[in-house]
């Protein structure tokens, strides 16, 4: 027998779907145990239809047109090493990210609701375990980042990081279960991305099981919506910090708080920046710094006209160059207007495989995409704000993420890029190295966030070690 209290949702929600010829999500509750059955209530009854109608019609049933804007020209952006014209508003630069840290004005926050399968690894990517030597996990190296920073400017410095429905459980008891690498839980705060449904091409939602629907998250733009409905934001007012340090967890190279990106970010008065890399190639495929009647925005690398791709400078030089990484400073205050009345950020479609449950309940992997997820993207708030700006890095020092298996971006080139960087500071150090026939170390070298952080830090610390040999396995901490 149904409750009343449970009756009375049922029909709500039988009603509110048959008007919108979803009514299939109920089909197989007559088979639900009463247990399963609220969950699945939860899950129909947080579906905000006044969001999901125009989206159905315009992003599922419909493809949206890719609009790319007229007078598209190169976005201008701080190169790394300033010119000699800009040595003092560095060095101005410098001293205002400092001060900001230290005067615990910015937070460390990590996007890493993402799981380890394209990787074969059970379990979210950011306890995926990639350096060389003591192969600890992406979590320990940020963890570890973050404890020389505090170091460094003698304070503590929150980390937020969002995590996603399938791993919150996961990544809290992975940091419980190492004591949080040595931060102070209480400076760790863990909050939930939010999810949509998944469509098959007529616009039906999918349902993964009898009694779930099949749910994705929103795309890494919907981090700031997720900061707003969690509380954290309210969280960062109220602990005066001012600014986001904006990693993504698959980077273990990243600088997750670079003084003098915050301080560009700071002197500028901007309210999001980015950072870029010089692209390998006119198709790389990421994202294209561009402007269009003075707004910042990235252009899709499947987007940019060919002409544009592979146009060039007369000095041979690529003229639109500067690829996006997701590395970003954003402001505090810039999150809380984006997110006052909901998301101003577009969405966007992406075809998918998604495993779902037929008309029958049997479960279907299916071998092509059957189904569209709708995503934000979080560089589409650069468009959208009074003053953006673009900080190139240096990509041997600061990109080598670990996405693929196999490859390109797998943990077999994430692992060398980290050894060539340890090699090319011990090098700098005057440190001689055995090589291979191919150039590449032929020693295995790992370099603790704890002993540096950086060139000029290393260097400082003056490490004085036994000669290094052919084979070695070299740790420094």
């Amino acid at each position: 027998m149904l409750t009343s209290k449970l009756t009375r949702r049922y029909r709500a929600a039988q009603k509110i779907l048959t008007a919108r010829k979803q009514g299939h999500l109920l089909r197989f509750w007559d088979q639900l145990d009463p247990i399963a059955r609220g969950p699945l209530l939860d899950q129909i009854q947080a579906l905000d239809f006044d969001q999901l109608d125009p989206l159905i019609l315009t992003h599922v049933l419909a493809k949206p047109d890719k609009i790319v804007p007229a007078n598209i020209t190169p976005a201008p952006f701080f190169p790394r090493q300033p010119a000699p014209d800009q040595q003092d508003f560095y060095k101005r630069a410098h001293r205002l990210g400092s001060e900001a840290i230290s005067q615990g004005k910015v937070a460390l926050l990590t996007v890493a609701g993402g799981q380890g399968t394209r990787l074969g690894f059970d379990g979210p990517k950011g306890a995926f375990c990639i350096s060389p030597v003591r192969n600890k996990s992406l979590f320990q190296l940020f963890a570890e980042s973050l404890l020389a920073n505090q170091r460094r400017y003698q304070r503590q410095i929150a980390w937020y990081i969002m995590t996603s429905p399938t791993n919150d459980r996961q990544i809290r008891d992975f940091f419980a279960q190492h004591d949080y690498f040595g931060l102070s839980p209480d400076s760790v705060c863990f909050f939930t991305q939010g999810t949509l449904p998944a469509f098959d091409f007529d616009g039906k939602l999918l349902l993964a099981a009898k009694d779930s629907l099949a749910l994705s998250p929103n795309g890494h733009g919907g981090t700031l919506l997720a900061l707003k409905s969690s509380g954290c934001l309210d969280k960062l007012a109220h602990d005066s910090v001012q600014y986001l340090s904006y990693i993504q967890v698959d980077n273990p190279l990243v600088s997750v708080l670079d003084p003098v990106f915050i301080g560009l970010h700071i002197a500028d008065d901007s309210e999001i920046s980015s950072k870029s890399l010089p692209k390998i190639d006119d198709l790389e495929r990421v994202g294209n710094f561009c402007t269009s009647d003075g707004k910042l925005m990235v252009i899709e690398y499947s987007d940019l006209p060919d002409d544009l791709a592979h146009a060039h400078n007369p000095d041979g030089s690529r003229t639109f160059n500067a690829g996006s990484i997701a590395i970003h400073v954003i402001n505090v205050d810039f999150v809380q207007c984006l997110t006052q009345t909901g998301s101003s950020l577009p969405y966007h479609r992406a075809e998918k495989r998604v495993a779902f449950i037929d008309a029958e309940g049997l479960h279907i992997e299916p071998a092509d995409p059957n189904a569209v997820k709708l995503e934000m993207f979080i560089f589409d708030a650069l468009p959208v704000a009074a003053k953006s700006i673009v900080f190139e890095t240096d990509r041997p020092e600061e990109f080598s993420p670990v996405k693929n298996a196999m490859g390109p971006d797998s943990p077999r080139t994430c692992r060398r890029d980290m050894i060539r960087r340890a090699a090319r500071w011990l090098r700098l150090a005057g440190i001689e190295l055995p090589h291979n026939p191919q150039g590449e170390p032929a020693c295995t070298l790992e370099i603790s966030p704890l002993f540096a952080l950086d060139t000029d830090e290393f260097l400082a610390r003056n490490p004085q070690l036994p000669p290094i040999k052919m084979g070695d396995r070299v740790y420094i901490e």
